[in-house]
């Protein structure tokens, strides 16, 4: 059975889908989603992240965390963790730059939060020599100190949608009206919840709300500020966001959400300001990528790196540019800095 197959017969035995539903079983079905079944980054797969286009990023994101660490006194030992790790590259690159930090790798507890048992073979090859833990959600990290990176996780987590209709909103949801997937709306309602964008929508507009990412941010505010720590949280959207975002990608294009499940990449835009709406530690503004690579010395970083030779010079200009320029990934992607109430935040961020 396909995964087509299978969630219009879900549909025809339950109804229509919310957007959360249908993206939930595109990605995580057990034998028919996406990151279950497949290693989806790289010029082979669908997409391509920050990490994969060049060491700096990681290198950058495992000196900030070291940093992070030493200002909150070297506390160990301490969690080091990243939520959504693809094949490894981004923790690989960050334990290689910090060895030099004394006391930090001796201290450090590796975590991975995954899910795909593909992408855990992937990190597991990547990482080989380091020893490892592997958790599916935040809820078993230990007890302590966590110092955490999540870079493009929080959009692939599942989203509903809603449509203002006068006082009240209509939920977007996914039926088979002709034996096909479609969008359609549900029944009109009232979410209190969504009472503060009454505020600054107006008839039609779509809004959407992303649950699981606000109980993650939840879970990880308040290790940080109970045990200390600090967590960098890097993604694609902005402060509030307004309108549909959800899409689709597969083999580097833009797809239908709708036109093949399970053999695509969904995400949607971050909201960041709901997440930041009952976190339990501070937070620090949301600064764009490109700024936040910048102050933490990338084009330094790059200076050096360049000197190797003349090819690796024009990747490093092309890896550079494409990391930090606002109209590559500098500007679009997002950083949202976790700290302590009463400590400092995370280097490269203001509070």
């Amino acid at each position: 059975m396909t995964l087509e197959a299978h969630l219009l017969d879900r549909i025809a035995r339950e109804g229509p889908l919310s957007v959360a539903e249908y993206m939930t079983d595109c990605l995580l079905h057990p034998t028919l989603g996406y990151y279950t079944t497949r290693d989806p980054l790289g010029a082979a797969g669908d997409f391509t992240t920050a990490p994969e286009i060049s060491q700096m990023f990681g290198e950058l994101i495992g000196l900030a965390l070291a940093q992070a660490w030493m200002d909150q006194g070297c506390p160990a030992p301490f969690t080091l963790a990243e939520l959504g790790p693809g094949r490894g590259t981004l923790m690989a690159d960050i334990l290689r730059a910090t060895k030099s930090v004394p006391g930090f790798l001796d201290a450090a507890q590796i975590t991975l939060i995954e899910a795909s048992p593909v992408l855990r073979q992937k990190q597991r090859d990547m990482l080989l020599g380091s020893a490892v833990h592997w958790i599916e959600t935040t809820n078993h990290l230990p007890d302590a100190p966590l110092f955490l990176v999540a870079n493009e996780f929080i959009d692939a987590l599942p989203i509903r949608q809603f449509v203002r209709t006068g006082p009240g909103w209509r939920e977007r949801c996914i039926g088979a009206p002709d034996g096909k997937l479609a969008f359609g709306l549900g029944p009109p309602g009232k979410w209190a919840d969504l009472d503060h964008r009454l505020e600054d929508t107006k008839d039609g507009d779509l809004i959407e709300t992303c649950r699981p990412a606000q109980a993650i941010l939840d879970d990880i505010g308040h290790r940080i500020e109970t045990f200390g720590g600090a967590g960098l949280i890097i993604d694609y959207g902005d402060w509030r966001t307004l309108g549909d975002t959800l899409q689709a990608v597969r083999a580097h294009e833009y797809v239908d959400p709708l036109s093949a499940p399970g053999q695509a990449d969904l995400t949607a835009h971050v909201d960041f300001e709901a997440l930041c709406a009952d976190v339990p530690c501070a937070h620090t503004r949301v600064t764009p990528q490109g700024i936040f690579l910048e102050r933490l010395g990338i084009s330094q970083r790059a200076e050096a790196l360049a000197k190797t030779g003349c090819q690796a010079r024009k990747d490093v200009i092309v890896a550079h540019h494409r990391l930090t320029h606002p109209t590559e990934m500098g500007n679009l992607f997002k950083t949202l800095g976790l700290f302590p109430t009463n400590g400092p935040p995370p280097p490269g961020l203001d509070p």
